[in-house]
């Protein structure tokens, strides 16, 4: 893989080159805020994200999660060849490129610049050359029923304070019958702290509060938002959008893999659920 491009200025970086924040809280945070703040975020945390993850994340390859589940051996989308595609929240696009590899015809979008510049060099190393359109998935710029497929692989959801709205688009954007599948952060690890260590499995917070987990820089403007939701928070939200849920998946830790991301590690992967995936259509 090529270097990533250097850190975008204008938030100051911890030494591990994520943002570094001044304060966290749970509290509300709407749908302008979340965006503006992860805009920001992700430009300035891509270098830093790509580089630790980039090698597991692949330039043409399609990781559906932490644990190691992948579209090729997982086959959630189906048959992509000569379907028209939408990847939400594409970041570098890895998944975007290995479904054009596939036979798919495929609009890659995330919402952080920085991400797509890093898209966009790795369009030219690999010599697959996949649409990146810079947009919020709130407000998809596609027309009614013009794709067959969508997709988000941890691609956004998570950062979305109305997911509703955002399902509801993506419902929009499919044609009847076309099928959504997206992996989410699971709703069960929010009660614990954020650590690969099974030692650590310990409530420190309720399941139910649904209150963002909210980041601020030191002049206390809003650097960073994610948001939570139970399982049946996702269940009504797909409901509500008008789309029919056919499965919802909890893919445990694939044997043999090392690789941690965060919380996510084998150990705790072989005891509790770090992913959600939603699979659904249009009727």
């Amino acid at each position: 893989m090529s270097t990533p491009p250097p850190p975008v200025p204008g938030l100051p970086l911890a030494d591990d080159g994520y943002p570094a924040p001044s304060g966290v809280a749970r509290r509300p945070a709407g749908a302008a805020e979340s965006v503006r703040a992860n805009r920001r975020w992700w430009d300035a945390a891509a270098p830093a994200y790509l580089a630790e993850h980039g090698a597991d994340l692949g330039d043409v390859d399609f990781l559906w999660c932490p644990e190691g589940l992948r579209e090729g051996e997982a086959r959630l989308l189906g048959d992509v060849a000569g379907r028209r595609v939408l990847e939400v929240g594409c970041g570098s696009a890895p998944c975007a490129r290995w479904l054009r590899r596939a036979g798919a015809e495929v609009v890659a979008l995330d919402l952080s610049g920085g991400m797509l510049a890093r898209a966009a060099e790795l369009n030219r190393a690999t010599g697959i050359d996949v649409p990146l359109v810079q947009a919020d998935v709130g407000a998809l710029p596609l027309a009614d029923g013009s794709v067959d497929v969508a997709c988000s692989a941890y691609g956004g959801l998570p950062f979305v304070s109305d997911v509703e709205g955002a399902l509801a688009e993506v419902a929009r954007v499919l044609r009847p019958g076309g099928r959504f599948v997206a992996s989410v952060n699971h709703p069960l690890r929010w009660p614990f702290p954020d650590s690969p260590d099974p030692e650590d499995l310990r409530v420190v917070s309720s399941y139910f509060d649904r209150r963002p987990y909210v980041e601020t820089g030191e002049d206390g403007s809003t650097v960073y938002v994610e948001h939570h939701r139970t399982v049946g928070d996702w269940v009504r939200a797909v409901v509500g959008a008008g789309l029919v849920l056919e499965d919802l998946l909890e893919p445990e830790w694939t044997p043999g893999r090392t690789q941690e991301w965060g919380q996510w590690s084998p150990e705790r992967g072989a005891l509790v659920p770090g992913t959600l995936v939603l699979a659904c259509s249009r009727p």
